[in-house]
């Protein structure tokens, strides 16, 4: 294997923890991570305090950068290289720093922020995903600008409660009539709904963005929200366009379609994290998971197969946000028709909801209760059946409310 030569695409946490996985499960040969920006390879998740609080730039990069010696591993870092293009057949990337030949691959190469459309270019609107996105919001917080967020998922929700502390006013649109709607029950979102006017963010669901105008932002109701700055959070697409018209297949969402062994249509191409999606046999659909903790264990797979293993990947799915003063977890994966059983007071600091399948745990929401959050990725994982009864009593531990 010495001769084999392992290209990364992708600098971000899947990226980097797939070639920590490499060295660590006994690849010896050359590793290359080709990084489209310019930085150093950073964790995402702290950029809302280390990056939109932080000081001098050098010191921010310092709080949220990955503390890896990427020399010592013996693996080299080429940054603000991007990926064109794939010529699977010669093994080849073209980037725009020139060809790199592979021996073995893995795209790594993330997802991008949505833009709001009609606002690409417009000064005054943000995105808020890399470290150069959260470095431009900064002096907008310091400023305390009247800010209007456009999308009241987990990365609205988290920017609100960011722009709150720097004391700014904050207004949060959203298309759908309540929050989180894509992802939560109306039954459970109803009461994550009055947390925002607890933090004195003002909600306008319901009504779509017609234009975004210098200062302002009209909503389709043709009522003018005075605006210092826009931040955009609907979503993400994966980072795949590079990869059109290659062998590597994508999926109706645009990413790369991975097999259970993370294996790609293309030869010797393997895929993780927000860029690929993967069948999953416990939930019985193919899964696009952009959380930090696919972007972890999605690599440990990848190179155990890259080794030539024959490792299955499907993972309980986990996330977790802090928002308005709550750390809010959720685990696994619900559909209509799972059976809800909520434990404890939404009203108060701290409840959970459950939802079973024939009995069998599928999915939980925690606010503000990790210890149920830490049973119930395990029970979730074990398709552990529980009473009904038990789980709605939050006295009870969900490991107690095992049948």
């Amino acid at each position: 294997m010495n001769e084999l030569h392992a290209v990364i695409v992708g600098a971000g946490m899947a990226g980097v923890q797939t070639a920590l996985e490499l060295r660590q499960q006994g690849w010896r040969s050359p590793v290359t991570i080709l990084g489209a920006e310019p930085h150093a390879p950073y964790d995402r998740p702290p950029l809302s305090k280390a990056v939109l609080f932080g000081g001098a730039g050098a010191d921010t990069l310092l709080d949220v950068r990955f503390d890896v010696d990427f020399a010592a591993l013996g693996v080299e870092l080429r940054l603000g290289v991007h990926a064109e293009a794939l010529r699977a057949a010669d093994h080849e990337i073209v980037t725009d720093a020139g060809p790199v030949g592979y021996d073995r691959l893995v795209i790594a190469s993330g997802a991008y922020a949505m833009a709001l459309p009609g606002t690409e270019g417009l000064p005054g609107v943000y995105p808020l995903r890399t470290l150069d996105d959260a470095a431009a919001l900064r002096p907008v917080l310091e400023a305390q600008e009247r800010i209007v967020v456009v999308g009241a998922g987990w990365i609205g929700a988290e920017f609100a409660t960011a722009a709150r502390q720097a004391g700014c006013e904050v207004t949060v649109v959203e298309a759908a009539r309540r929050p989180l709607a894509e992802v939560l029950p109306e039954d459970v979102t109803r009461h994550m709904t009055g947390w925002y006017d607890e933090a004195g963010v003002e909600l306008r669901a319901g009504t779509p963005v017609a234009a975004v105008e210098p200062g302002a932002v009209v909503l389709a109701d043709g009522s003018r929200l005075p605006a210092g700055a826009v931040v955009v959070g609907i979503g993400a697409r994966p980072a795949t366009g590079w990869l059109g018209g290659s062998e590597v297949a994508l999926d109706a969402q645009g990413a790369v379609r991975a097999d259970d062994r993370l294996r790609t249509t293309a030869p010797d191409v393997y895929a993780v994290g927000d860029c690929a999606s993967f069948p999953s046999a416990r939930y019985g659909r193919r899964m696009l998971i952009h959380h930090w903790d696919n972007a972890v264990q999605g690599p440990r797979t990848a190179a155990a197969n890259l080794l030539g293993g024959d490792v299955a990947y499907d993972p309980v799915p986990y996330f977790w946000s802090e928002q308005f003063g709550r750390f809010v977890q959720y685990a696994g994966q619900h559909e209509e028709g799972d059976t809800m059983v909520l434990r404890g007071d939404p009203s108060g600091p701290a409840w959970s909801v459950v939802w079973l399948r024939d009995g069998a745990l599928r999915a939980v929401l925690a606010v503000g209760r990790p210890r149920d959050m830490a049973q119930a990725r395990k029970l979730i994982a074990a398709s552990a059946v529980l009473d009904p009864p038990a789980a709605a009593d939050p006295a009870v531990p969900l490991k107690a409310a095992v049948r």
